[in-house]
């Protein structure tokens, strides 16, 4: 029986499986005690977020805000806060 492992709404968490491998991204909502709906802000959105399951991401002891008020809570709010977690890109 899988837990979900302390993780909570707003916790920043790394994918660990799949094509997002190694991209950092927000878990907007939890499932069930396997499932979280994760969202980046890029190609996963509030409108449509990923459903990934929870053995797939990492953990991070990194939190976004997603009790502000609801104008402020966009796509472009969350890539703001995960812009400190994306890797240099190589030329």
């Amino acid at each position: 029986m899988v837990t979900t492992r302390g993780i909570e709404p707003g916790q920043i968490v790394r994918s660990l499986a799949g094509r997002d491998k190694g991209n950092h991204q927000v878990v907007l909502k939890i499932v069930d005690e396997s499932y979280v709906y994760l969202v980046d802000g890029k190609q996963r959105t509030l409108k449509k977020p990923k459903k990934k399951k929870i053995s797939h991401v990492q953990i991070t002891k990194e939190w976004v805000n997603l009790k502000i008020d609801e104008n402020d809570l966009n796509d472009s709010y969350i890539r703001k806060q995960l812009k400190a977690y994306e890797e240099p890109r190589r030329v």
